[in-house]
């Protein structure tokens, strides 16, 4: 039996994980799915002094209170820069960090240091507009599976743009964890992690798959990620 830890991207909850957790559940696991602070089930908590600080301590909590080692902590999206800075504080219950479609970043960096000027100027007006707050971004965007859109941005909710602003303490190349495996979805509709898949995929220090959809992969491919998923469980 592996112990799994799925953290949610920016806008969303753990309801965005079920289907992948009730399929590693049903082969045997234990799966804990926290919803960060302000979002999700836990959105009447949002304000606008939530940080990336913030959502590190709702994870490093989890492993804490449930007892969690040996962990695989996966990060979808923006959740790549949560368990980078989980990574980092306690690092020796962690197994793998697997990174969904994600952030990966060095030292110091924030989701907006990576995303860059313009998307910056972007949620930067977008936060003056919505008292700190960045509205949810359309799933057509991010290319969801038209079954599960319209459900999708009907779940999501705004993002505390403090979480965007601050960076990691340290990077990934930082945190005291061995095995790495990072996941691009090929059609996510953009060009967010492009170059972090292109960084990472000859690095011999990372594991690296493509799947062909778009960005919510635990949506629109639930069993390939899962099937990924078990294979770090016997690595």
């Amino acid at each position: 039996m592996t112990k799994f830890v799925l953290v949610h991207g920016a806008f969303q909850g753990s309801w965005v994980c079920a289907r992948v957790a009730r399929k590693l559940r049903e082969a045997g696991h234990d799966v804990y799915t926290p919803t960060l602070t302000g979002l999700g089930e836990r959105s009447h908590l949002v304000d606008r002094a939530i940080n990336l600080d913030t959502h590190i301590q709702d994870v490093v909590n989890v492993f804490k209170y449930e007892d969690i080692t040996d962990a695989i902590l996966c990060g979808h999206s923006y959740g790549g820069l949560v368990i980078t800075g989980v990574a980092n504080e306690i690092g020796e219950r962690i197994r793998t960090l697997f990174y969904l479609d994600a952030y990966a970043p060095a030292d110091g960096q924030s989701l907006v240091d990576i995303a860059g000027a313009e998307t910056t100027l972007t949620f930067l007006a977008q936060a003056a507009q919505n008292g700190g707050m960045i509205p949810p971004i359309p799933a057509a965007i991010f290319n969801v599976n038209e079954a599960d859109a319209a459900w999708v941005d009907s779940m999501s909710g705004p993002q505390p743009f403090a979480t965007f602003v601050q960076g990691v303490h340290a990077g990934v190349d930082s945190a005291p964890v061995a095995n790495r495996t990072y996941v691009f979805a090929s059609e996510n509709g953009g060009d967010w992690f492009v170059e972090t898949h292109a960084r990472l995929k000859d690095d011999p220090r990372w594991k690296v798959h493509a799947v062909p959809c778009g960005h919510s992969i635990m949506l629109d491919r639930p069993a390939d990620l899962t099937a990924l998923l078990l294979e770090e469980a016997t690595r």
